[in-house]
């Protein structure tokens, strides 16, 4: 039986690659959708940020991410 992952990010929150880049924020966590039992988070995030004026997308690996901002804060 494998280990249930635990997201280390709430939706709303502000991240940005460990790379650099603009901030983002986390919009969704990504689900494995398993053949049997329940869905588990599977360590991705879809995020969104503004390049300019235009609202750009993408998904992330949590280990690509630091935080920069909590949601609500």
């Amino acid at each position: 039986m494998s280990e249930l992952r635990v997201a280390k990010y709430n939706l709303g929150d502000i991240v940005k690659l460990n790379a650099g880049g603009p901030d983002m924020t986390i919009l969704k966590r990504i689900r494995t959708t398993p053949l049997n039992g329940e869905s588990q988070f599977s360590g991705i995030y879809e995020c969104q940020w503004f390049a300019g004026k235009k609202l750009e997308s993408g998904k992330f690996q949590e280990v690509s991410l630091i935080l920069v901002k909590k949601q609500g804060e």
